[in-house]
């Protein structure tokens, strides 16, 4: 963790120090969003519009940058490491079993209410119910797992008894199923922060509604409109409010990264990661585009459920067809920010095992040289059965909407017909649609996907194939899978390790995804920006931010 942490904090440092990206309108007089009232004012894209601004049923980066700044959990990811937020302290049973928070004097929702141990209690339950898709994080728990899987309900008694107790309104106990050697950092996720049960609905519509969306972060909604913006603003309730300084944040959501980059030259943007591929090489030669790491993989996921294409439930055409899509020209010349070709779900770079070894590295390949081996895949699409292509369906290629999302499907096409003879269409979705479909295998054979990871484990990028989880995109099953990652989830050190690498040798051989590339974040940031922090994991952190007067 720390290494990952020192990198991206080196990074936050350079946007602060350099003057990475700066808008035509910092360079005299106050600074934009800081004029009569001094009201400070940041303003970045979120390029789509969220789904829910709902911790409990949130599954995505964008929403997760509102939530990580309107709540707050027990602890909260900085750039100096884990840190007490709601909770003041917590203690740790001698077996590691058993953690004890404590809540700070005095928190408060943005309504003036305490917040309190059961609303912590009230939360998890809710987020670990099958109905949700984030369930599966809470694995450690005690009985969290037979709750998410339907056997028992949050309110069972004795045996069945699920690990999550408000003691008293400022004591939150949590038994887990064995040690876990995430879990601290895992009460630092949206999922796992606090919601109030007189609030919340079913389908996270109070979240983007300001007279309903109570919270206990930092900021508050202040008001949302459809596919536009969200405006967020301080919360005087936070219990570190007077170290806040921002007044208001506005969340647009420009889908176009043309759009946006002429927002952000135009002085209108603090903030955009999504940019034009075309200017993405000019940007990093000039030194404006910062390139902000990241747990997160880029792949295509297949619908291997009785609904999908059955010709790719033969694993030798899953094996032909990633062989056949040269992911080093895919970096090079579509997404062209610094990303890494993927050879599996695991970053490289991201995860250090019990040796202090790199995951990534220990792993290996997999036989996925970068650029593909044309040859290989032809032999094994014809052991398949489809020798130079004959006879094969024609696939579709399901992807969210976005120009680079269009212009991956557009070469991921064009190579699968040149090396395999194999016809692709292509399909597009809006976002929250899309979410939603990708989620629910509601696509006939093959979807762009991506994973970000929750916590620095490299559990957080193998889990979401296990048996059940929602979150592959995929309805792919295999019991030996999901043994080994069973014993990861309730050992530590090097049985947990090792059980990592197990799984990640069956789910490599039986490829039920394609690897493209291992994500970094292109972000342009305004000169007048400081002291924002990008997490491993992905999210904004804007609590510790404050807007400068630039001049020249």
């Amino acid at each position: 963790m720390k290494k990952i942490l020192a990198l991206v904090l080196a990074l936050t440092m350079l946007a602060a120090l350099a003057g990475c990206g700066g808008n035509g309108n910092s360079s005299s007089g106050s600074a934009p969003g800081m004029e009569g009232n001094q009201e400070k004012v940041f303003t970045y894209n979120m390029n789509v519009d969220p789904k829910t601004f709902d911790p409990g049923l949130n599954a995505a980066v964008d929403g997760s940058h509102v939530i990580n700044n309107t709540f707050e959990g027990l602890y909260r990811d900085t750039e100096d490491g884990l840190k007490p937020a709601i909770a003041e302290s917590h203690t740790v049973s001698e077996d590691g079993t058993v953690y004890t928070f404590t809540l700070r004097d005095g928190v408060k929702w943005s309504d003036g209410k305490p917040v309190t141990a059961g609303d912590f209690e009230f939360a998890w339950k809710r987020a670990m119910e099958p109905i949700t898709e984030y369930g599966f994080i809470f694995a450690p728990i005690k009985n969290a797992g037979r709750v998410y899987g339907g056997e028992i309900g949050t309110d069972g008694t004795g045996e069945d008894e699920v690990g999550v107790k408000a003691l008293d309104e400022k004591t939150l106990q949590v038994t887990l199923e064995a040690p876990c050697e995430y879990f601290l950092s895992l009460t630092a996720f949206p999922t796992l922060m606090p919601v109030r049960s007189d609030v919340v609905d079913q389908d996270g519509l109070w979240a983007k509604d300001p007279a309903k969306a109570i919270c206990n972060g930092p900021f508050k909604l202040e008001s949302y409109t459809m596919n536009d913006q969200a405006v967020l603003v301080k919360n005087e309730n936070y219990w570190n409010a007077a170290n806040v300084k921002i007044d208001k944040i506005v969340g647009k959501m420009i889908v176009e990264a043309s759009t946006g980059l002429t927002a952000f030259r135009a002085g209108d943007l603090d903030l955009i990661d999504v940019l034009p591929r075309e200017e993405v090489p000019q940007l990093i030669a000039s030194g404006e585009l910062i390139l902000n790491p990241y747990i997160g993989t880029v792949f295509l996921t297949y619908n291997l459920t009785d609904s999908g294409n059955a010709a790719l439930q033969d694993v030798n055409v899953r094996k032909a067809l990633a062989l056949a899509v040269d992911r080093e020209s895919i970096t090079k010349l579509v997404t062209r920010s610094g990303e890494k070709p993927a050879t599996g779900i695991v970053p490289s770079g991201a995860f250090f095992d019990h040796n202090d070894k790199d995951f990534n590295t220990v792993s290996g390949d997999y036989g996925l040289p970068a650029s593909g081996d044309v040859a290989k895949a032809k032999q094994l699409l014809a052991d398949a059965g489809y020798p130079n292509g004959e006879g094969f369906p024609k696939l579709e290629l399901f992807y969210n909407t976005s120009d680079i999302n269009k212009s991956l499907a557009e070469a991921i096409q064009e190579m699968l017909k040149t090396n395999l003879n194999i016809e692709v269409e292509l399909r597009n979705q809006e976002w929250a649609t899309y979410m939603e479909s990708l989620f629910t295998q509601n696509y006939p054979d093959m979807a762009r996907h991506s994973w970000t990871g929750d916590y620095v484990d490299p559990q957080t990028m193998l889990e979401i194939f296990m048996t059940g989880n929602p979150l592959s995109g995929s309805g792919y099953s295999n019991p030996e899978f999901d043994k080994q990652m069973q014993i990861a989830q309730t050992t530590v050190g090097e049985e947990h390790f090792n059980a990592l690498y197990k799984a990640q040798d069956i789910l490599m051989a039986d490829m039920p995804f394609l690897p493209l590339y291992y994500n970094v974040t292109p972000m342009l940031l305004s000169d007048r920006v400081e002291g924002i922090y990008a997490s491993p994991t992905g999210k904004y952190w804007f609590g510790d931010m404050d807007l400068v007067e630039v001049t020249e």
